[in-house]
């Protein structure tokens, strides 16, 4: 992990097109950071996040996808595959990353970071299943943790209120 990050600005991600995708340049946008997967029952969440970020992206949000084939192997694509299927069946326009792990040794810092700053139920940190949610913070900073039935469309309070902050 990175031990001297303090933000979620602080790290990098790759995007899903091979090319650097630094955190730092979202300073100052609500992020929504969503662990995906292109064959899970909850799949069909992409177009609610689609919805979310057309509606709120003027404002300052940005949701960021990082498909995940640790859960039942359900994003077994490459990262070309995944971002064909993610264009064509739900019109995603947001940015989505490389295929990265969440738990575990392998799993990626930002990954480690949003675990730690946002445990889950009785305080544990593992990623449960595919489309678990972060929401950040114009600071920065994890402002809450969602499961993966938690609703694109039910996040909309808390994050209208993340942008007026």
């Amino acid at each position: 992990m990175n031990t001297t990050a303090t933000s979620a600005y602080d790290f990098e991600a790759t995007a899903i097109d091979g090319s650097a995708f630094p955190l730092l340049a979202q300073r100052g946008c609500v992020l929504l950071i969503v662990n995906t997967a292109s064959a899970c029952g909850f799949t069909p969440q992409f177009a609610g996040l689609e919805e979310l970020w057309r509606t709120y992206g003027e404002r300052g949000l940005t949701v960021i996808g990082f498909p995940c084939n640790q859960f039942g192997s359900q994003d077994p694509g490459s990262d070309i595959e995944i971002g064909t299927f993610c264009r064509s069946k739900y019109h995603v326009s947001f940015p989505m990353m490389s295929k990265v792990e969440v738990n575990g040794a392998g799993a990626h810092p930002l990954w480690k970071w949003l675990k730690a700053s946002a445990p889950g139920i009785l305080g544990t940190e593992g990623i449960k299943w595919n489309f678990t949610k972060f929401l950040v913070g114009r600071n920065g900073q994890t402002l809450k943790r969602y499961a993966p039935n938690d609703t694109p469309a039910s996040l909309k309070a808390d994050i209208e209120a993340a942008l007026s902050a």
